[in-house]
């Protein structure tokens, strides 16, 4: 008999324009897989009675730097030029594998709690070979959905982010490659995260394009974070080399030039966006709209929890907020109406789950509750009292809601959040990540005294 789970009498929001909207829906999950989205199912099934909850896919956050959260707020003023001094260059050379794994298994829990059932783990902290078996490991113990983008290390800032000559290990990106991922159809996938032109000598870039390439494995890059970033004109750098493609995602775009704009559409290249971090460390304002208005479908992400809080509603309304006060501000100036185009409420919820499945390159086995794909779900506790009464559903979630209002969280059918709490041991990743941050504050302290 297949493993059934039925998820009953929730107000379910499907982000698939053929399974529509829900007021009163069950979803039927079998083996992993959703099965059914209807109004009434009968199953011998563990049933979950969804009354009061609204139903929605997980949200997939296409970008966070999951090692950092050994070292959450340690950066809370801090601009772009900080976090590379403060971050990259003190605590970065300081962590061991054990580091790595604390960090990765607290933060992926903290995704999960937060209904983040999807992650693009941007682990650029690959000092020795043993950081990225540390990674890797937590993000399977945890049971969440992730792509785990290998990154270069980082034991120092001038090696590493001034016209670097260092490319990633090849022979350890195949090692990696062969030893956890020899399918793309698992739960956890992966890519290469690059550092790119500006960054590196152009022999760096190419050579680890082509390693991305040779292995069949997807590419994420910043670019035109900050007007520095900006004036690089990287993806025009990239052209220029003949590296152009849709298995690349481009991160943060904030001063892309109209041509840069056309270029990744053109190449079939993919957005994500971390408004957070955007607004508040000057990388430039979140954009959002600018992305859709090239046909694009930007995702969101969070970047790093040393400055910012790493859940998806902040995101949302970060963006949200921030794209119509640019627009509003702009449109007041110059007499306008409001465009057409301005976002709404149901659009940040689409970027915050399909889109993000679109980016992660997971479109096919998540991002929408759709049967044939993957029981990644999440329901919202609307009877709390900052989200009751409902009017909108797709506005209680992306406007209302927080992480207190998660309360089911399902990946793959697995159940990781039932009730408001983790499925986890929780106090254990307390712990390792707490003892975490007490060796890397004593090394750092050690360092500076030396």
């Amino acid at each position: 008999m297949p493993d059934r789970i039925l998820l009953r009498a929730g107000h379910v929001l499907s982000m698939d324009p053929a399974v529509g909207d829900l007021p009163q829906g069950d979803v039927l999950i079998e083996d992993g897989k959703i099965t059914a989205v209807e109004p009434d199912i009968g199953a011998d099934a563990e049933v979950l009675d969804m009354t009061g909850r609204i139903v929605i896919p997980g949200f997939v956050d296409t970008h966070r730097h999951t090692w950092e959260a050994s070292i959450r707020n340690v950066a809370p003023d801090a601009t772009l030029d900080d976090y590379f001094v403060d971050i990259l260059d003190s605590f970065a050379p300081l962590y061991t594998p054990e580091d790595v794994y604390a960090a990765n298994l607290a933060g992926s829990l903290e995704c999960l709690s937060a209904g983040i059932t999807t992650l693009v783990d941007w682990s650029h902290i690959n000092n020795t070979p043993a950081h990225p078996d540390a990674a890797i490991q937590a993000l399977t113990e945890t049971g969440i959905r992730a792509q785990y983008a290998y990154g270069s290390a980082n034991t120092s800032l001038a090696d590493y982010w001034f016209d670097s000559k260092i490319a990633v290990p090849g022979d350890d990106v195949r090692r990696i490659r062969s030893a956890y991922f020899s399918s793309d159809d698992g739960l956890l996938t992966m890519g290469l995260a690059t550092r790119g032109p500006g960054f590196c000598t152009n022999d760096v870039v190419t050579a680890e394009w082509a390693l991305a390439r040779e292995l069949g494995i997807p590419i994420t890059v910043h670019v035109a974070m900050g007007r520095l970033a900006g004036r690089f004109g990287m993806v025009k750098q990239l052209q220029g080399l003949g590296l152009l493609g849709p298995d690349t995602t481009y991160v943060h775009c904030c001063y892309f030039s109209e041509e840069e704009w056309q270029l990744v559409a053109d190449s079939g290249g993919t957005v994500s966006i971390a408004p957070q971090v955007e607004e508040q460390m000057g990388h430039g304002w979140p954009p959002v709209m600018k992305a859709i208005e090239y046909g694009l479908r930007p995702s969101l992400s969070i970047d790093v929890v040393t400055t910012v809080p790493g859940d998806m509603f902040t995101q949302i309304r970060a963006a949200f907020g921030a794209e119509r006060a640019r627009v509003n501000a702009d449109c007041w100036k110059a007499n306008l109406p409001v465009p057409e185009t301005m976002l709404t409420a149901r659009q940040m919820l689409e970027i915050a789950t399909r889109n993000g499945a679109h980016v992660a390159g997971v479109e096919d086995r998540t991002g929408s509750l759709t049967p044939g794909k993957r029981a990644d779900v999440v329901a919202i506790d609307a009877t709390a009292l900052n989200v009751a009464p409902v009017h909108d559903a797709a506005a209680a979630v992306t406007l209302s809601a927080d992480v207190s209002n998660v309360d089911t969280v399902i990946v793959d059918g697995v159940i990781h959040k039932r009730a408001g709490r983790l499925v986890a041991d929780v106090d254990r990743a307390r712990r390792l990540v707490q003892e975490s941050r007490d060796r890397l504050l004593a090394a750092k302290e050690a360092k500076s005294a030396a």
